[in-house]
């Protein structure tokens, strides 16, 4: 028999995530709780459908609508994730899938299709090469072995933070870990998610993720929230105060990180993605990462350009360097209106 297309529904959740866990390809990104937190937290609405031959999932494809006055509307498959796109066992599933994305691009009236494929795909479709990239290395098993993988200067920097007495616990929730990055992303001239996202994100995935916030005596200067999938951790949203530069507290953070990961026997620690030419890029490499290029392909409308909300884009400029300066307050009460529709 031939596969037949579906939307997900509550019942199938298991299955889908089961076959998530089970592909390769499969990511923590393309997990169904994501579709719950997409619409909660944003409000958009969200296509998620599967394939199915003789009752057993054969491709799961997540995918929301990502619309907004300021950048249009735009399906993407997985928004505000790294990874993302079709899992298929076979070539007819994936076809199916690919094909029910494109008759929603005129269904939904969105200006194109994107997939954020971690892998390089055989596709006709538009791509956008030596834009983003991921940094992936494995895990050793004991603390001074991975201790002395990271290279020598940034190593002197996870010390440092050491020598200056920083810890760190685990937060039950993301009250501490908000703040802080709200700090953080407005200093980099880039709007907040609202806080109730994290709280969304923290209450679906509860055994999937966790956020390891940094002290400096009773003061927390650093927080992340990280992703746990298969044997891999990811930290995902992290940031730090105006103190923690001085004493190290980013690179303690992500040390901490990296050591209670290889304490649970894990095997793998992902960077996440970062823009070529950026900070956070230089930052990764910093740390003994090369980076992989990700392979992001576009099936546009016909008349329509590529989408390009990268903060590098020379529009943006004025738009960033005018959000640093704002009062932290307001950055807050705003930022959330408008990162809902970058995605």
């Amino acid at each position: 028999m031939g596969v037949v297309c579906k939307p997900l529904d509550e019942a199938a959740e298991p299955a889908w995530d089961a076959f998530v866990t089970a592909m390769p390809q499969g990511t923590f990104f393309h997990l169904s709780g994501w579709r719950r937190v997409i619409a909660r937290a944003f409000g958009h609405r969200t296509f998620y459908v599967l394939t199915e031959r003789d009752g057993a999932i054969t491709g799961v494809l997540p995918l929301a609508l990502v619309s907004s006055p300021l950048f249009g509307r735009t399906l993407i498959s997985s928004p505000f994730c790294v990874y993302g796109g079709p899992v298929a066992a076979d070539a007819e599933s994936a076809a199916a899938l690919i094909a029910h994305a494109e008759s929603l691009l005129g269904q939904t009236g969105a200006a194109a299709v994107e997939f954020r494929h971690s892998h390089p795909v055989d596709s006709d479709w538009a791509t956008r090469p030596d834009l983003y990239v991921t940094f992936r290395k494995p895990l050793l098993a004991g603390e001074e072995a991975n201790m002395a993988a990271i290279p020598r200067k940034q190593r002197a920097m996870v010390r440092k933070g050491i020598q200056n007495g920083l810890t760190s616990v685990l937060d039950p929730s993301p009250a501490r870990l908000w703040r802080i990055y709200a700090e953080s992303v407005r200093n980099l001239g880039t709007p907040v998610f609202a806080r109730r996202y994290f709280e969304l994100l923290m209450a679906t995935f509860r055994e999937h993720a966790d956020i390891v916030t940094v002290l400096d005596g009773e003061t927390p200067i650093a927080s992340v929230m990280n992703f746990y999938f298969r044997d891999e951790v990811l930290p995902y949203y992290g940031g730090g105060t105006a103190a923690a530069r001085g004493r190290a507290g980013n690179d303690f953070m992500y040390w901490e990180v990296m050591r209670r990961a290889a304490a649970r026997g894990l095997g793998m620690f992902d960077f996440g993605r970062s823009k070529l030419g950026t900070g956070a890029f230089s930052f990764k490499k910093n740390w003994g990462f090369a980076p992989t290029p990700l392979h992001y392909r576009y099936k546009l409308r016909p008349g329509a350009a590529l989408p390009d909300h990268n903060p590098l884009n020379p529009k943006y400029r004025l738009f960033i360097a005018a959000w640093k300066r704002l009062p932290l307050p307001v950055a807050n009460l705003i930022g959330p209106h408008i990162v809902r529709g970058i995605g």
